[in-house]
């Protein structure tokens, strides 16, 4: 009782003061129940029919054992959710009231108090209807029914003559994944996913803000501030942003003002690694005598971004340049992270991009076949340097192009758009995932028997969205700094010669081409956006969702949690070629994740060597959206997997790495730093047992545009046991010269494959010290050390150590250390 008279008298205050005010719905009463079904239960908005099926134990947990197969009856049904609210005589006094869904999942008929007030069609769209003349003092009904998409996808694609690559998901304009992906379940859900809000406004609102960056110099920033406003009552306003105030004379209807803007002396915003993510807050208010009606606030970064491309002498480039500076661009590829989003919390999106700066990361890819993440996404990326590639949400199929389809394509590039257009973070917007690649290389026109008409009006349609309806509407809605468009990634399939040559690439000879790891040396495009080989998640996440006997890789539950057809047989066929392969499970996870981490860092490394020709990778796949075997580097809980520590070193600004040609070992100094550096480069081969058996030391200078190539000869190394030695190579250099502070990094190379090392029986030391510390020696070679201790993060983690006392390592933990598990390489090798 208390909380309705507290609400009733904001409300009273915001109206008397003429302050425009929301009023969130979620947080009413909300029950929800099977269409025809009487049995109401409760609902918790935001949220999906499936978690609320599951919180109100009408069904098992979906992530648990085969459970998905026994739930896809739900995508079937229509479901209805309903809530009652009240509203005062003074709310209902406001000029206006508006009902705004922020988000719909998907097909739904919304009622107010009985009446039909909208129909909805698309997910990713913010769906915004006065409701003034609907609403009633006192009681009012709010009901919304959830019609099948997965029937009316079916009944959409009947009315073709011929067949889409994409099935019937195709049709809704709602998250791919949730029909299921190599790496997800398939949860057709439906419901309220993001929150429902009355808007209470008189005279005048703000409804958009965007922004122009006329000029960015190192003494002055001109900015021009575009205030989209919906004035009910004209007259003279005072608008304010900042420390700038100004009185307009606005008319009835759509008021846009150009406000010019200035900033002296301008910090400018940098990814991470090579500056600072410096932001601009402002606030944005329109008053009338002294009272404010609307604000909104809004943070915003001053850089110049570019995408070159430009004909070179082996085809043309495909680099960005962040504030007149090339960049190699080091990240991955971004999926939601859930399969049911409203349990996405904001901390969530923040420890994603936590674990992308972690890594040394600069971008992340927000994949096609999901969503557009949330606001708390983008703001963690903003203020932490991360850059982002925004696909649209269309991935690997087909569309249809019929003009009510486009028209809804249309409104949700707008909504999204204005949404993000301000975030500096932001750097390029691409029409769709894989599409392009699909029609000319996957054999759909023959699979699909299409004829020439079928396959004509088929090209024609994907032309007319990506190449005309999404472009057209960026260029309304953009200034040209921002308006940087790519129509599809890749831009050419990966079995064409081209596709290294120019534009971007997504590589799958490794895994689903079955070829070795090596050719990744060889297959370097001009920015390799996609690429990956999967690793299975740790024991610890497999005991969230199996029990004790069911955890081996014959197991139901265990291949319920695996989505590729072949994927355990690939990871064995790949084990098979490098590794001994283990018989304990909790082994074969482990060395399963070495596997992962080795043919990555082969891609990584090679991609970074053919710098400046090739300037960018994005691996396949940063995070998951259930507990699941897949090609993520952090699983769904959060555990960092082998890989996204050898990410971590990989991606590191300055890097040493090896190459192995016929005749030489090449060592490469890669630097993506803003200035050169120098330092000594130390080379040393060690045997087993901790002796050095050859060393070299010699001082390089390394600027930003190259790399540093230094050739040693095989023969040097001839008359050494090969399967019992280990090149390391160490770089210390200077990274802050007036503190004289000095950064190493390093890197070690072995001969034969890990299957063939004679490794003998490590004894690793563990030594707790204080701060959350520990310090980790060996008495002999140990390779991929593994510590583990339950809920825990390692500052580094499946890293090889040498002999005593020569080499020990300091390792954080992210909590306090009681009892770390250890486990190597030799453990697996018995």
């Amino acid at each position: 009782m208390f909380k309705k008279i507290l609400l009733f008298l904001i409300l009273i205050c915001c109206s008397v003061s003429a302050q425009n005010a929301y009023r969130d719905l979620s947080s009413e009463n909300w029950t929800f129940h099977k269409q025809n079904d009487s049995q109401k239960n409760k609902a918790k908005i935001p949220g999906t029919i499936h978690t609320d099926l599951f919180e109100n134990k009408l069904i098992p947990d979906p992530f648990l054992g085969t459970n998905e197969k026994q739930l896809q009856w739900i995508e079937n049904e229509n479901w209805e959710y309903e809530t009652k609210f009240n509203l005062s005589k003074t709310e209902l006094k406001n000029q206006n009231i508006d009902l705004i869904f922020e988000g719909l999942d998907t097909y739904a008929n919304v009622y107010l108090n009985g009446k039909l007030f909208l129909e909805t069609d698309n997910m990713f769209r913010t769906w915004k209807q006065s409701a003034k003349k609907e609403l009633q003092i006192g009681e009012n009904h709010l009901k919304i029914i959830f019609k099948s998409a997965s029937n009316i996808g079916k009944e959409e694609a009947k009315k073709l003559a011929y067949i889409l690559p994409g099935d019937e998901k195709v049709f809704t304009r709602k998250a791919q994944y949730h029909y299921g992906w190599d790496w997800g379940p398939r949860f057709v859900t439906c419901g309220i996913y993001r929150p429902i809000k009355l808007q209470f406004w008189n005279d005048i609102k703000i409804e958009n803000i965007s922004y122009e960056q006329i000029s960015l110099k190192n003494d002055l920033a001109k900015l021009n501030f575009i205030v989209d406003l919906n004035c009910q009552k004209s007259g003279t306003y005072l608008l304010k942003i900042n420390d700038f105030l100004k009185s307009y004379s606005l008319k009835n209807g759509k008021n846009i003002l150009q406000i010019p803007y200035e900033i002296v002396n301008p910090k400018r915003w940098w990814c991470n690694g090579l500056g600072e993510p410096n932001l601009y807050a402002f606030q944005v208010s329109v008053s009338k005598k002294k009272k404010n009606i609307d604000s909104k606030k809004l943070n915003i970064g001053l850089r110049t971004i570019e995408l070159v491309q430009e004909n070179d002498a082996i085809g043309k480039s495909f680099y960005f340049k962040l504030n007149g500076k090339p960049i190699f661009m080091k990240g991955a590829n971004y999926i939601p992270p859930d399969s049911f989003l409203p349990r996405v919390t904001d901390s969530v999106y923040q420890s994603i991009v936590k674990n992308s700066v972690d890594a040394n990361m600069n971008m992340i890819r927000v994949w096609g076949g999901g969503v557009y993440a949330d606001d708390a996404f983008y703001d963690a990326c903003d203020k932490n340097g991360i850059l982002v590639w925004q696909d649209f949400m269309f991935a690997c199929a087909m569309y249809p192009s019929d003009v009510k389809f486009l028209e809804n394509v249309k409104q949700e590039v707008v909504d999204n758009v204005n949404r993000l257009q301000n975030h500096p973070s932001i750097a390029l917007w691409c029409g769709n995932n894989e599409n392009d690649e699909g029609w000319h290389n996957w054999g759909w026109q023959k699979q699909y028997n299409y004829s020439e008409a079928d396959s004509t009006s088929i090209w024609n349609g994907y032309k007319k969205l990506f190449h005309e309806v999404i472009p057209q509407t960026l260029d309304s809605l953009l200034a040209k700094e921002k308006n940087i468009y790519w129509p599809s990634s890749p831009s050419i399939g990966w079995g064409r010669k081209e596709s290294l040559l120019q534009g971007d690439s997504h590589y799958w000879g490794v895994w689903w081409g079955m070829e070795p790891f090596e050719i990744y040396k060889k297959k370097v495009g001009r920015f390799m956006s996609e690429y990956g080989f999967q690793g299975i998640p740790s024991v610890e996440t497999f005991k969230k969702f199996a029990i004790e006997s069911e955890l081996h890789l014959n197991s139901e539950v265990v291949k319920a949690h695996q989505k590729h057809p072949t994927g355990f047989q690939t990871i064995q066929t790949y084990m098979e070629r490098d590794y001994k392969v283990p018989t304990k499970f909790e082994e074969y996870v482990y060395v399963s994740q070495l596997l992962q981490a080795e043919g990555m860092k082969t891609a990584i490394e090679a991609h970074r060597r053919a710098k400046p020709n090739c300037m960018g990778t994005l691996f396949w796949q940063l995070n998951d959206c259930w507990p699941v075997t897949s090609w993520s580097s952090v699983d769904y809980f959060g555990n960092w997997k082998a890989f996204h520590y050898q990410a971590k070193k990989s991606f590191q600004n300055v890097l040493v790495s090896f190459e192995e040609k016929e005749t030489v070992i090449d060592v490469h100094i890669i630097n993506d730093g803003k200035a050169k550096v120098g330092g000594n480069l130390n080379l040393e081969l060690w045997d087993f047992n901790g002796a050095i058996l050859w060393q070299s030391e010699t001082g390089y200078s390394v600027d930003n545009k190259s790399n540093v190539l230094v050739s040693i000869p095989k023969s040097i190394f001839s008359k050494f046991d090969k399967n019992k030695i280990v090149l390391r190579a160490t770089f210390c250099h200077s990274y802050d010269e007036l503190a004289g502070k000095i950064d190493c990094t390093q890197s070690e190379f072995y001969f034969v494959k890990p299957k063939e090392l004679k490794l003998e029986k490590p004894e690793i030391t563990i030594e707790y010290l204080p701060n959350n510390e520990i310090k980790v020696s060996t008495n002999t070679v140990a390779k991929n050390i593994y510590l583990y201790q339950e809920g825990t993060t390692f500052s580094d983690n499946y890293f090889d150590l040498l002999t005593y006392p020569f080499d020990r390592k300091i390792i954080k933990l992210s909590k306090p250390a009681k009892d770390v598990k250890v486990m190597s390489l030799y453990d697996t090798m018995k």
